[in-house]
């Protein structure tokens, strides 16, 4: 019961970072960068959650992740921009799901263990480190996925674009959860 209900928690937490990066950022971005708004975000907050909650679950995170992030193109993308179903979309689904896990799995090989489980104290410096590696990994997979969608003249913007909201999102959502953690804390401390 606990591993389903922590995986309707990243599903969920993953919907609504995507709700938020398609109904407040994406709309002020696609006035400023149109071409490569249609596949990057300069803050996307899903990342934060991709990184997280790998962290916290391991290798099963994978799983809520790619039903977080279906559920999102069927909720907030246009019909007529894609089709959830699309293999393509699928297939970057997977690749954003699998980054943050190849990333602390690239690094556990390098000797470094950095699961919340693996680790006694939160060395957020680390955190972001596994977070850059998972950035430049999706934003790699990424363009691969859509290099045939995009111009060639984008294609290094895309990927730029992609690698710094990720770790932009990352950092955002890092930062609000410290923030909510604090205010916990000090509200269990008033009682």
């Amino acid at each position: 019961m606990t591993k389903l209900l922590n995986i309707a928690v990243v599903a969920l937490a993953y919907i609504l970072a995507h709700g938020l990066t398609a109904v407040l950022i994406t709309p002020l971005q696609s006035r400023l960068l149109p071409d490569i708004t249609v596949f990057a975000s300069l803050v996307y907050l899903p990342h934060g959650v991709r990184v997280l909650s790998t962290w916290l679950m391991g290798r099963i995170a994978f799983v809520p992740l790619c039903i977080g992030a279906f559920l999102s193109e069927v909720l907030f993308t246009p019909a007529e921009v894609s089709s959830a179903t699309d293999p393509v979309i699928l297939l970057s689904i997977a690749v954003g799901a699998a980054s943050a896990l190849l990333a602390f799995e690239g690094l556990a090989l390098a000797g470094y263990r950095l699961y919340a489980r693996q680790q006694r104290e939160i060395h957020w410096k680390w955190l972001l480190l596994a977070g850059t590696l998972a950035s430049v990994i999706n934003s790699v997979g990424q363009s691969l996925v859509f290099s045939g969608y995009m111009l060639p003249d984008h294609s290094f913007a895309v990927l730029a674009v992609y690698a710094l909201g990720d770790l932009i999102g990352l950092i955002v959502t890092t930062f609000a959860l410290m923030l909510v953690f604090r205010w916990f804390r000090i509200i269990g401390a008033k009682r």
